[in-house]
């Protein structure tokens, strides 16, 4: 499970939002639907996901019906505030969405449309283990509307899969791809590097299986060592090596030449796609800074500035939904302060960069430096905006750093 919530002030029971939100309804809106069921807990996870064993009071088989309750609930507030919007992306994330039958996805996605409309050519997205897609699946959320599936590969290594705690077999993914395309579903393959015992080697296979399914978009992330979960216990009792930075830059460097001799272009740190329309609209939608309801357990939302979070459990969830009180646990309301942290930390990672100009003042003068260093590409900073180069990439927590500290 993840760690604790963050603090913030207390939720109003009824959902309700402030009056005085300055609401443009000509910023995109998505919609985040969180599954936070996984039939093994993988021991570098720490997202708010639970095992059969640890639900304690809530079901499986009643989970669409308790979502379609939030998302009732969100559309009355939404409406009451005059911020109601057509969906631009939708997500399922998890959890492994597809440990619930694909009919229950689709009826949650029917029940946003229903409450929001869905805007002309939006994406929707699914997230899959390769274990739970097959072409029955796959055609039955192709015919409820999902647009994309989002492939968890991790790696097409066994050991560097066992390490990870995946249960899938390597050729389980290629099927899962072929049924996905086979419906007609665009295909995003997710990456891991730098897992124990992961040579550059294990690496290089685990690029050229995934160059190999011809999907349209690929992730690769870097594994973090997060508190609290297995993995950090393990290094911690010294069983387990602790990822080496230098070799993950050899993995990301890697990643980044290969993907872009087979046509992929990188569009954030951490993602590639073979064409603009093929990058992840719903991710972008995070970076830039637009409005999104989360539904679901631990689900995060932010609407003109406010941001809240729901309770973890899935049956504290299902609890306050069953007694018509909202799930959130939570808000807050940051300051300008935090706002341009923010959009510095989130914009920076992206392709297009963030411009000079949203700098603070006092900052704009050490993207001069970051030029130097080779951290930030010179002609984009004479066109006005702070784009990373390779290194950038690799150091993009310093280049945040320089900017606001």
């Amino acid at each position: 499970m993840a760690g604790p919530l963050p603090l913030g002030d207390p939720a109003p029971s009824d959902g309700r939002l402030p009056a005085d939100l300055p609401i443009d309804l000509d910023v995109p809106f998505s919609a985040y639907l969180h599954v936070p069921f996984c039939s093994v807990r993988c021991g570098y996870c720490d997202f708010n996901t639970y095992t059969s064993s640890e639900l304690r009071g809530a079901k499986q088989e009643d989970y669409a019906s308790t979502l379609i309750a939030e998302i009732a609930l969100a559309r009355r507030v939404l409406q009451d505030l005059g911020a109601l919007r057509p969906m631009d992306t939708v997500f399922f994330g998890g959890g492994t969405p597809t440990l619930l039958p694909a009919g229950d996805l689709a009826r949650m996605l029917g029940a946003a449309t229903a409450a929001f409309g869905l805007a002309e050519g939006a994406e929707v997205t699914v997230e899959a283990n390769p274990d739970t897609v097959t072409p029955e699946v796959a055609r039955t959320l192709a015919e409820a509307g999902v647009t994309r599936l989002s492939v968890g590969m991790q790696s097409a290594v066994p050991h560097v899969l066992a390490a990870l705690d995946r249960t899938h077999r390597p050729e389980n993914v290629r099927t899962a791809v072929a049924a996905a395309k086979d419906a007609g579903l665009a295909v995003s393959v997710d990456l891991i590097y730098g897992a124990p015992g992961e040579s550059l080697g294990d690496w290089e296979a685990s690029l050229d299986a995934a160059l190999a399914l011809e999907s349209d978009h690929i992730s690769a992330y870097a594994l973090i060592v997060e508190d609290g979960t297995k993995l950090a216990r393990q290094i911690r009792r010294g069983e387990v090596p602790t990822p080496d930075d230098d070799l993950q830059a050899d993995m990301y460097e890697l990643a980044d030449a290969r993907l872009a001799a087979a046509g992929f272009d990188w569009y954030e740190v951490s993602n590639w796609s073979r064409t603009v329309e093929q990058r992840s609209r719903h991710n972008l939608a995070y970076w830039r800074g637009s409005d999104w309801w989360g539904f679901g357990p631990g689900a995060h939302s932010h609407v003109a500035g406010l941001r809240w979070w729901n309770v973890k459990h899935p049956a504290a969830y299902a609890q306050r939904l069953a007694a018509s009180e909202s799930p959130a646990a939570g808000t807050e309301r940051p300051d300008e302060e935090s706002l341009l942290l923010e959009r510095i930390l989130l914009k920076s990672r992206i392709r297009e960069g963030i411009a000079v100009d949203e700098l603070a003042a006092d900052r704009r003068p050490r993207v001069a430096g970051l030029i130097a260093d080779g951290l930030v590409d010179p002609a984009a900073a004479v066109r006005g905006r702070v784009q990373l180069t390779l290194r950038g990439r690799l150091l993009a927590d310093a280049v945040v750093r320089e900017l606001t500290d």
